[in-house]
């Protein structure tokens, strides 16, 4: 398949990497050369069969927008947007493209997500939750796109939403916990991501999955469905 990646920092080239390994094409646009999502035309978009987006949260929309407005599918990788999921969800549906969107693309994570569905439950049963993340100091947003999407599951499934608490410092791929506290027992899940390589992987993976496909999904919808 072809594939365009924008964003070429740490994140991108494991992206890259996974994606040659898959026996794909990927072209890579760098952020210097696509001010305001301008490289994105449909024009050299054709023949794509998907863009990933690996930039920024100030390039992101921009970049999603073009994209859609070009008529090629993406898939979202950039956190720090989803203030706009309504939005963008009906610019998809208007354009007819196919869309994936994820606060972490790790088949690990959303078995972990999936875990903590589970464990939300013990709010209906008076225990407390909270939610703790750890990440590198390069990280721009915090808390991060993950640990939200963590807040929201337990919102949904257990009825509060919990607090959570952000650290940032050296060069920590990703940590996140879920505590759930009574007062007679603690129940603790975790996720530690040893290296970004599981995010790529997932990425890459929905990229696949989409090509050929129309609608605006989660990851986390369609995760069990990749093909190994």
């Amino acid at each position: 398949m072809n594939f365009v990646l924008l964003g070429g920092g740490k994140m991108g080239a494991v992206v890259a990497e996974v994606a040659a390994l898959r026996g794909h094409n990927i072209q890579i646009i760098e952020i210097g050369e696509n001010h305001n999502g301008a490289a994105l035309t449909r024009e050299r978009l054709a023949g794509v069969d998907a863009v990933l987006e690996f930039t920024t949260p100030d390039a992101v929309m921009a970049n999603i927008r073009a994209t859609v407005r070009a008529g090629a599918n993406m898939v979202v990788g950039t956190t720090g947007w989803y203030a706009e999921l309504p939005n963008v969800r009906n610019q998809v549906e208007r354009a007819r493209t196919g869309f994936v969107w994820a606060s972490n693309f790790s088949i690990g994570v959303n078995l972990f997500f999936a875990m903590v569905r589970e464990a939300a439950k013990a709010l209906h049963y008076g225990y407390e939750s909270r939610i703790s993340e750890t990440h590198h100091i390069h990280k721009l947003d915090a808390p991060s796109g993950t640990a939200v999407s963590l807040a929201r599951t337990i919102e949904h499934f257990g009825g509060h939403k919990p607090p959570i608490t952000s650290v940032r410092e050296g060069e920590i791929v990703g940590t996140h916990s879920v505590e759930l506290l009574s007062g007679a027992d603690r129940i603790t899940l975790t996720h530690e991501a040893h290296n970004r390589r599981g995010f790529a992987e997932g990425a890459v993976r929905a990229a696949e999955w989409v090509a050929n496909k129309q609608g605006f999904y989660e990851f986390q919808e369609i995760f069990s469905e990749l093909k190994g």
